[in-house]
């Protein structure tokens, strides 16, 4: 049976892009995915964080300009990292027929994994997009206690190149080598 995709850009608020590593360029790679997964009749499916920092409604909580839905397109707003729990992103996708996922978007370690491993754990095969998701940016203060920047987003990389998940098949690629089928 033939893959059925659907493009999941996670947390792109402007909050988030505003204290992102690689921000314009990660922006650009998502955006130009998007344009491809639209042309393709590939559903885009924007996910935003809501919590007492991301306040509906506020400057912070929009999605940033650039990759802002489309009318009629599926936005999904959650609370945790995992963009499946206490949401009905499964039963969207699953209605749309989708049966595998890309993934892009904001944090590398926290949301982008945390959705990437749910997905393979609900049943989907997964594509991380390797130059489409990011972190914060570090500061001289961060040193010790969180792993520079370019480091997280290659080991998420190196992590899904290697990992095993029975039944599923797992990815990395550069937005530009993405294949996108139609759900």
């Amino acid at each position: 049976m033939p893959s059925r995709t659907a493009l999941l850009v996670i947390d792109m608020q402007n909050a988030t892009v505003a204290l992102a590593h690689r921000a314009a360029e990660t922006v650009a790679v998502i955006v130009g995915l998007s344009e491809r997964a639209r042309a393709a009749g590939v559903p885009v499916v924007t996910v935003r964080q809501r919590d007492e920092g991301m306040v509906p409604g506020t400057e912070g909580w929009r999605v940033v300009p650039e990759l802002a839905p489309r009318e009629g397109e599926p936005v999904v707003d959650k609370t945790t990292p995992d963009s499946f729990l206490g949401t009905d992103l499964d039963g969207l996708l699953r209605g749309l027929g989708v049966t595998e996922v890309v993934v892009t978007g904001f944090a590398t370690e926290v949301c982008v994994d945390t959705t990437a491993r749910q997905a393979l754990s609900r049943g989907y095969d997964l594509v991380v997009v390797a130059d489409g998701h990011t972190t914060s940016r570090r500061t001289p203060a961060d040193a010790g206690r969180l792993v520079p920047a370019d480091d997280s987003i290659a080991q998420c990389n190196t992590i899904y190149r290697t990992i095993g998940w029975p039944g599923r098949r797992i990815r990395v690629r550069a937005a530009a080598d993405v294949e996108l089928r139609p759900a």
